[in-house]
């Protein structure tokens, strides 16, 4: 079974947000995700700057297996791109929900985490799934 944190909120296509202490907010993929795609060899994070829809896709991650879109949760304006996964793209594999991070986002004003699974929700879609 995949590791679900209790600290943060996901969503139906395996992303997940973590909200920080001075209300930016962290993305990145789920362990669940990261087991799908196997061994990453390549992420491709977005520009600072850039402004996102929720549900727009903003990063690639490719696999020896596949290339997969990743889907902004929120939205907001990019901060940042987690700069180690250019270099060191396994860190999602190794530490998803720690330094495999893949974004930093300040989330627009009407922002509303509460239209995002909580973990007891996600739990219940992997055990959907099969996971």
């Amino acid at each position: 079974m995949s590791q679900v944190q209790d600290d943060r909120r996901y969503t139906r296509t395996h992303e997940w947000v973590k909200p920080l202490a001075d209300g930016r907010l962290e993305i990145g993929i789920t362990d669940h995700a990261q087991h799908a795609l196997g061994d990453l060899v390549f992420v491709e994070v977005p520009e600072a700057g850039r402004t996102l829809a929720a549900g727009e896709a903003c990063a690639v991650v490719e696999s020896v297996k596949a290339a997969s879109d990743v889907y902004s949760p929120i939205g907001g304006n990019v901060l940042e791109g987690n700069p180690l996964l250019a270099a060191t793209p396994e860190l999602i594999n190794q530490d998803c929900y720690g330094g495999g991070w893949i974004l930093r986002l300040q989330p627009t004003a009407s922002t509303d985490l509460g239209t995002l699974l909580d973990p007891a929700a996600y739990t219940a879609l992997l055990a959907a799934e099969g996971d």
